[in-house]
């Protein structure tokens, strides 16, 4: 697999950091206790001497190394995005280490990562040190002064990046039994993209499991890539040390049972391949032309359903231990011939076309559903219905065999209204309660042919906001539940890659918000559950209306997200860059700008109220319990900083022409809020990570949300008008 597929034709400016006096030293704040010293240096063409006094000059720590193995085992996303827009592709790769081949696989099969870094690699100059001007001197020592200053601000660092792996949970109420019900979550600390090829013990280990069996988790999901496990379509490259995962796969099974618990494949198949390996197995499989360049393999034709049912045969006679698997066939990945449909065009197959969506997609489930039945009677196959089209999906459900388990998700079809104005969810949302009337109506159809369902839910966060481990809204949460149990309905997938922490809402499955919250806090009990109200309702404000508002407005990245003086013309990308584009925050207008402000406002207002109740109730928690305190009111800051910070970025993109009299206290508020969260992460390693998208930021990144906004302050220019009214509207600041 090569990168050839990032010879774009779009016009991809790299974005420059202007705060900063020269490029690399862009560079060398974002890399610096990331990537080890020696490398950075190579990448920078200078030695480590001259790069530690160049960091020395910017008010850095001495170099420390000892972070910088598990950001590249486990933070990797977290590098390419910092550095996407600073560097071109051939320093990338010496600064990740790795071959083209392999950051290839990552940008293809990683939660489709080259999506969501916009399909687009900026064009970047190369970047190497160089001697500091006067001028350049003068300004760093500038940013050094201000660095100084603030970090005599921050609180004791208690917890680095990734230390939740060894986290012991705070002692809250347990879950009680609950039966043979499904209740499937995705690891809170697995990587996405090959977490197979090595042991597992790292991104599965022992105490997290053991939480996730105490908590009645009782199955996890893991992403699967076929080929990559067996060669169904030939030996090749591709396919290289699939016995490797196929051991560690089967380990993590044993490892799970052990507890209890079912391990479910997530197959997204067959996935979309590039034209030489048509040519190596037969170019008649190759169907439709999918995005990256890449072809589908075309399941009209026999032969590739009989691969397909045969590798999931030996998958499943491999590794008895397997629960079953669950399917997407209409997802971002390009995969069969009609899996890209959903935005775009017809299939451009002619065997496919005439066919239509019902019987391809059916076909493809029975298929490999049959082939791991032959193996395994008892493997539980899911066919989700993500993606799936109202005007074709009952004829899906009709065609698929009985013994297959429908879920849908809950939330989809919802109707929503902000300020007046209607819209709807398309999923992974928490703000608006289900289920909706799409998998309603599904579930009554699959329910009428005697098959199987269950619900797919988000209970401990959502792309509204995926930066914190939960959630502090059980309200809303409970009231969903209580829906879907009046439906009869008991068997949950409870997360995609967001949400699965051991903790939070999951609770609700068995307890209610009364009983876990008198249980956590005691005397202060009746306080907080005054600032969950709070936080409920603040957040049932959120504009949502289908995917724009969740995954390209900027609440999931929050403060660290730059502003800028003058439009950047980027546009936002899927969960990767909400640069400054406005325009699409808004849903290309769904939202008037000024209806998208005050909704944020409102989140941000409310929340507000919550976090004074909460200031109330911890002088009534007992000792034994703080650290249900301290947990909750890290989760509950750090929510706010990210929905304040999202708000006044609106503000400030709306304002900025009017000169700096209209945004100066926005700007300012700004870099409260940055010292804000980088104290939350300080003592939360939880914060800011997701694990599909890894750390959204680090405590650099954030600090440098501070030079940023220090910039503005200094080079925006001041107007002469009158903003007062206006500028006191917006002059809110949180207790």
């Amino acid at each position: 697999m090569s990168l050839s597929f990032m010879q774009s034709e779009k016009n991809c400016k790299a974005l420059p950091t202007k705060h900063f006096p020269s490029t690399f030293q862009s560079v060398l704040w974002r890399n610096w206790g990331m990537v080890p010293v020696e490398r950075l240096a190579r990448v920078l063409r200078c030695n480590a001497e001259e790069l530690c006094s160049a960091a020395a000059q910017l008010g850095l720590n001495a170099n420390d190394d000892s972070n910088c193995a598990i950001w590249h085992e486990r933070g990797y996303q977290t590098i390419i995005r910092q550095n996407w827009h600073l560097l071109p592709i051939e320093q990338l790769l010496e600064l990740l280490d790795w071959t083209p081949v392999r950051l290839a696989y990552v940008l293809k099969e990683d939660d489709f990562l080259w999506t969501k870094l916009g399909q687009c690699k900026p064009n970047a100059t190369p970047v190497k040190f160089c001697q500091l001007t006067p001028n350049e001197i003068a300004r760093t020592a500038e940013i050094r002064k201000s660095y100084l200053t603030y970090r005599k601000m921050l609180l004791p660092a208690t917890a680095a990046p990734f230390d939740f792996l060894k986290r012991t949970a705070p002692k809250m109420v347990k879950a009680t039994p609950l039966g043979t019900h499904l209740r499937m979550i995705y690891s809170y600390s697995a990587l996405y993209g090959d977490p197979l090829l090595e042991g597992t013990e790292k991104i599965y280990p022992d105490n997290l499991l053991d939480e996730y069996a105490a908590a009645g988790i009782n199955a996890l999901w893991i992403q699967a890539v076929l080929y990559t496990l067996t060669p169904w379509f030939g030996e090749t490259t591709l396919s290289e040390n699939w016995q490797t995962r196929q051991v560690n796969l089967r380990r993590l099974a044993q490892r799970m049972a052990q507890r209890g618990i079912r391990l479910f494949l997530y197959l997204n198949e067959p996935r979309a391949m590039p034209e030489w390996v048509f040519d190596n197995c037969c170019l008649d499989w190759r169907g439709a032309s999918q995005h990256m360049g890449l072809y589908s393999f075309c399941t009209s034709h026999q032969e590739v359903l009989a691969a397909l049912s045969n590798a999931m045969e030996t998958l499943f006679r491999t590794i008895p231990e397997l629960g079953g698997f669950l399917t997407v066939t209409m997802s971002e990945n390009p995969t069969n011939c009609w899996s890209h449909t959903l935005f775009a065009p017809p299939t451009n197959c002619l065997r496919c076309l005439p066919r239509g969506q019902a019987t391809v997609i059916s076909e493809l489930i029975t298929a490999m559903a049959t082939g791991a039945w032959r193996a395994a009677p008892d493997a539980e196959v899911i066919a989700w219905n993500w993606g799936w089209e109202q005007s074709w999906d009952e004829q899906v459900v009709a065609k698929l065999p009985v013994k297959v388990k429908l879920m849908c998700v809950s939330e989809t079809g919802l109707l929503t209204e902000s300020a007046g104005i209607k819209g709807s969810v398309w999923d992974y949302s928490i703000s608006k309660v289900g289920p909706g009337p799409w998998a309603r109506r599904l579930w009554s159809k699959a329910r009428s042919r005697g098959m199987s369902i269950m619900a797919k839910v988000q209970l401990n966060n959502s792309w509204e906001c995926s930066a914190v481990p939960y959630l502090p809204t059980p309200g809303l949460i409970e009231r969903h539940l209580q829906n879907l149990r009046e439906l009869g309905i008991n068997d949950f997938m409870l997360s995609w890659t967001l949400g699965g922490y051991a903790g939070g809402n999951t609770r609700l499955l068995s307890h209610s918000k009364k009983e876990l919250t008198e249980n956590d806090f005691g005397p202060g009990a009746s306080l907080v559950i005054k600032a969950y109200d709070c936080f409920d309702r603040g957040f049932a404000c959120f504009p949502f209306n289908m995917v724009s508002q969740i995954y390209l407005a900027p609440q999931n990245y929050g403060p660290v997200n730059q502003l800028y003086q003058a439009p950047t013309g980027n546009k936002a990308t899927m969960l990767g860059f909400p640069y400054d584009d406005l325009h699409s925050w808004t849903g290309e207008g769904h939202y008037p700008e000024d209806v998208l402000e005050e909704q944020y406002r409102k989140i941000s207002k409310l929340w507000a109220d919550g976090l004074s109740q909460l200031d109330a109730a911890h002088k009534l928690i007992p000792a034994h319990l703080m650290d249900n305190y301290k947990d909750l009111r890290s989760v509950a800051d750090a929510v706010y900083c990210h929905f304040r910070s999202s708000y006044l970025q609106i503000a400030f993109i709306r304002r900025r022409d009017q000169g700096l009299d209209a945004v100066k206290l926005l700007l300012e508020e700004e870099i409260e809020l940055a010292i804000k969260l980088l104290n939350v992460i300080r003592c939360d390693s939880r914060i800011g990570f997701e694990a599909s998208n890894h750390y959204y930021y680090t405590e650099n990144s954030l600090m440098e949300k501070v030079f940023n906004c220090q910039y503005l302050l200094h080079n925006m220019k001041h107007k002469i008008k009158n903003f007062k009214q206006e500028i006191e509207s917006i002059n809110f600041v949180a207790s």
